[in-house]
């Protein structure tokens, strides 16, 4: 007979029991959590596949580019591509073909111009990039507290409940705590993965940024040169 009792103990602490046995706020506390751990492992998802893309596309756009004896034809080619590098070289050429248009060319100035215009360009793609970043951080951020919250409330009605029973038996007391205890579980869940893909994909962006930099850098050169006449 205690077996018995003990296994129906066990199964009223199981985690769908312990939600249905939940308090309404502490239910909606679980429920707004578990949709934010839907919604990060998402991001997750798509942002991962993303920065990959990218990064394979970039490596190809920069062997291409390099290899290119004619920056017109590849712009012509290549120019339109919906990447981060090709907008940056886009905007380097669109400067260019501004800068250098009239008959006497300011080539102080449109250095400095291509410089800036091609900044821009690197900071709108990281900007870009990173767009749905914040969202990670905001989970990661958020979610423990909300937990708690949600433990203090069931906490709470734990004690009443041992008040109005006038017992504080395990029996009666564990059931209150833990679904208390829980709801913490449940935003620690949403929240580690957030903080750590949070964390990993800044990473990936900033890796991204040098990259566009480098070949802004190097453009900005190739540029500079053919205003100096050496190419």
């Amino acid at each position: 007979m205690n077996h018995l009792t003990l296994n129906t103990d066990a199964a009223t602490l199981s985690p769908v029991a312990l939600f249905l046995q939940a308090d309404w706020v502490v239910r909606l506390v679980m429920l707004g959590l578990l949709l934010a751990s839907l919604w990060t492992w998402a991001i997750i998802y798509s942002f991962a596949r993303r920065v990959g893309r990218t990064r394979k596309r970039i490596d190809q756009f920069e062997r291409d580019f390099w290899a290119a004896e004619d920056i017109d034809a590849f712009h012509r080619q290549e120019g339109e591509a919906n990447l981060p590098i090709a907008r940056v070289f886009q905007a380097g050429v669109r400067e260019w073909r501004r800068s250098t248009a009239g008959g006497k060319i300011d080539r102080s100035g449109t250095r400095e111009r291509l410089a800036t215009t091609m900044g821009a360009a690197v900071a709108a793609e990281v900007d870009r990039l990173s767009d749905r970043l914040n969202i990670l951080a905001t989970i990661g951020s958020v979610a423990p507290f909300v937990g708690l919250f949600g433990t203090v409330w069931g906490i709470m009605r734990a004690f009443t409940n041992i008040a109005g029973a006038q017992n504080s038996s395990l029996a009666v007391v564990a059931p209150g705590i833990a679904e208390a205890l829980f709801a913490t579980a449940i935003g620690l869940f949403a929240a580690i993965p957030a903080v750590i893909a949070y964390n990993r994909f800044g990473h990936g962006v900033n890796r991204i940024e040098a990259r566009l930099n480098r070949f802004a850098d190097g453009f900005h050169a190739t540029l500079s040169r053919q205003l100096d006449g050496e190419a």
